[in-house]
């Protein structure tokens, strides 16, 4: 655990000591005040307190928080930390306890809908069984264990053809068919009526495949078997009023002789509308099977109809009745679809929001703990926390996407929608009309009645354009009116649409440039840097490299099926000495290559397991040309190239910024901007 230190015993200071005392390792709380409420109950609590805070701070303190609210304390507090040591205002200290409150209520509303799921799962009559792709049962219901004559404990974890030979589930795994109402025999005699359904993601990726059946032996083995009628009814009407089943019993010529009470639960029918009737009497949709088996004389197995006032979509079993070799009637036996539809969107719904609880991003995810990185996840939180454009800026690979996610997830649009348009995959000619909708007939094969754009749909939440200098000229015109006037005008349209949008935009152009050469809006550059942040290249933080290569492990074992532990220090050292010019994506990939060559019974990545990592200083031997590669990254090469053209600018105009930006060709503000990146003091040019 996390080892923490308070400042501060007021209320405030109480209340986060209540919260951070259950998930982390309060070391001490310190106060003036040795009677403030705080002192108390860390004394209370078994927890150090004292006065003074100095005789406390250690490098091994991993946070502390200062809640007293005074300037002086927190800058003392920040020039005595350790260089590991985070310092926490206690303003965002609550701000994160509260967010652990709400993570903690997600956690059991979750928790919640998986019991009631699980409850729904084992109350029903028939029998369940879902496998995953690998043809593991995943889960098995109580009613499957009666049926089947197996355990959960014993079936869950091992393969389906292990529990039931016969089984053919797994051919659902490869077909992505839903086969509906077929007859199996299991291993003990006993015959069934399933259904298997693939079960797919939002992604339509096949995760599975779900059976659920009942067991008809009884009801088939009296229809076929018994040959007095009189017996039949005697003994049905002992059985079908038990059965969860709709069971109905006509003559010779079609009429209705008996029905249960789940017939009329589920038709919808009573006794005096069935009993007397013909057969068709409950058919709304489809050929009455009763009539086509006393026609036949053959069986009809899973033939799905409509029945009832309701039409109720069922499925349907019939059998002849043949007592002395003459037709004396059938018996049908019907399946309600509807319960089994239910249950599996239920489980389908409980699966997405398992999915969406563990695909959305947080600042729990970024991984860094470098000063480089604690810097732009710092001013991410802080820009969460109002409605200003965020501009990210970093090379690719750098997790842009990961901030943007976790801007959104920590602001209080989270709960809406958050939409991802990448402005250099969509063509010019559709970029327009995709993020800001069109009017019927605006152009050629435009939708009748028009259509909403991206912005329009992402209204109330947050819009993510990456690659936001790739966006055309018109398109700059009118993103920028969204960010001015918070209203949009459809392709084809005058009228103006009015949204609430929060953008945030990446890009990994130098958009200065881009300017200077006239592809980018000034104006609308300045609307979006109104809050950027700059998301360090991985050569620049490379102590956290071990942590992104344990959580990279950590996902890569999922997706693979692994379970590689960690990569040995020889390794580690291989990757930090390497400048990695596609950041973490390129980490990702080189770990993933070696888990995939690494044999299943090793469990470290070794140095000789990685892929060959050459620097760009170093020389390529197979250069025939003799040429030598650059010894740094092209955009690093620029930068310098860059800060020493100002400087040499700003020399010969001896330090006038007004001047040196008329002769550079930029603006004052931009200039500006290049020397607080570089670091440049124009005075030492006089």
């Amino acid at each position: 655990m996390q080892k923490v230190m308070i400042v501060g015993a007021g209320k405030g200071g109480t209340a986060i000591l209540n919260i951070f005392k259950q998930t982390a390792d309060v070391i001490a709380v310190v106060d003036l005040n040795p009677d403030a409420p705080g002192i108390i109950a860390a004394q209370n609590a078994g927890i150090q307190t004292g006065t003074d805070w100095h005789r406390y701070m250690s490098d091994h303190l991993d946070i502390i928080i200062e809640v007293t609210g005074e300037e002086e304390v927190f800058k003392e507090l920040r020039e005595a930390r350790g260089k590991n040591t985070v310092l926490i205002p206690g303003s965002v200290a609550f701000l994160l306890a509260t967010l652990l409150e709400e993570k903690e209520e997600l956690i059991k509303t979750l928790r919640k809908i998986t019991y009631e799921h699980d409850l729904i799962f084992n109350s029903s009559g028939d029998g369940m069984v879902v496998i995953n792709t690998e043809g593991i049962i995943t889960l098995f219901n109580k009613s499957a264990e009666k049926i089947i004559g197996t355990t959960r404990e014993q079936a869950e974890g091992q393969h389906v053809l292990e529990i039931i030979p016969t089984s053919k589930l797994p051919r659902i795994l490869n077909t992505r068919k839903t086969e509906s109402n077929q007859e199996l025999l299991l291993p003990n005699g006993s015959k069934i009526i399933t259904t298997r359904i693939p079960i797919i993601d939002e992604n339509d990726q096949l995760i599975g495949a779900f059976s659920v059946f009942k067991d008809i032996t009884e009801v088939v083995n009296l229809a076929e078997e018994i040959t007095n009628l009189k017996e039949i009814q005697t003994m049905l009407q002992a059985i079908i009023n038990s059965s969860d089943e709709a069971i109905s019993v006509v003559d010779e010529d079609g009429r209705g002789i008996l029905i249960n009470p789940a017939y009329t639960r589920i038709t919808g029918l009573k006794e005096e509308e069935v009993i007397g009737q013909p057969a068709t009497a409950d058919i709304s949709e489809g050929e009455s099977m009763h009539m086509k088996v006393l026609k036949t004389r053959r069986p009809v197995r899973g033939t799905a109809m409509r029945v009832g006032p309701n039409k109720k979509e069922v499925v349907v079993n019939v059998a002849p009745i043949i007592v002395d070799g003459k037709l004396k009637g059938s018996v049908g036996v019907i399946h309600d679809m509807s319960e089994i539809q239910s249950l599996n969107r239920e489980l389908t719904r409980a699966r997405q929001i398992i999915r969406t609880l563990e695909a959305k991003y947080s600042f729990e995810d970024i991984i860094g703990q470098s000063e480089e990185m604690t810097i732009p996840i710092e001013q991410a939180k802080l820009g969460a926390k109002t409605p200003a454009t965020v501009l990210l800026r970093g090379e690719s690979g750098t997790g842009k996407e990961l901030f943007a996610h976790a801007i959104h997830n920590a602001s209080d649009r989270r709960f809406n929608k958050f939409i991802r348009v990448n402005c250099a995959a969509i063509s010019e000619s559709l970029l327009e009309s995709e993020l800001f909708g069109y009017e019927e007939g605006a152009f050629s094969g435009a939708k009748r009645g028009g259509k909403r754009g991206i912005f329009e749909e992402a209204n109330n939440g947050s819009i993510f354009l990456d690659e936001i200098g790739e966006l055309p000229a018109n398109t700059q015109a009118k993103l920028l009116r969204v960010l001015q006037e918070r209203e949009i005008v459809r392709v084809g349209g005058t009228k103006p649409v009015p949204i609430n949008v929060r953008v945030i935009a990446a890009t990994n152009m130098n958009l200065e440039k881009a300017i200077a050469n006239g592809s980018f809006r000034e104006d609308l550059y300045y609307r979006l840097n109104r809050m950027p942040i700059h998301i360090p290249p991985l050569r620049r933080r490379k102590e956290d490299i071990p942590l992104l290569c344990e959580r990279l492990i950590r996902k890569i074992n999922q997706d693979y099926g692994r379970n590689v532990e960690g990569v040995s220090d020889d390794a580690i050292k291989k990757l930090i000495d390497y400048d990695w010019p596609g950041n973490v994506r390129e980490l990702e990939n080189v770990l993933g290559r070696a888990i995939i060559f690494l044999s299943y019974s090793e469990t470290i990545i070794r140095i000789e397991h990685l892929p060959e990592l050459q620097n760009s200083q170093q020389k390529d031997s197979e250069d025939t040309i003799g040429q030598s590669i650059p010894t740094e990254p092209l955009a690093l090469q620029l930068d310098k190239y860059e800060a020493k053209v100002i400087k040499s600018t700003l020399k010969a105009v001896k330090g006038n910024k007004t001047a040196a930006a008329k002769v550079l060709g930029v603006s004052v503000r931009n200039l500006y901007y290049k020397l607080e990146k570089y670091n440049i003091e124009a005075d030492s040019m006089q």
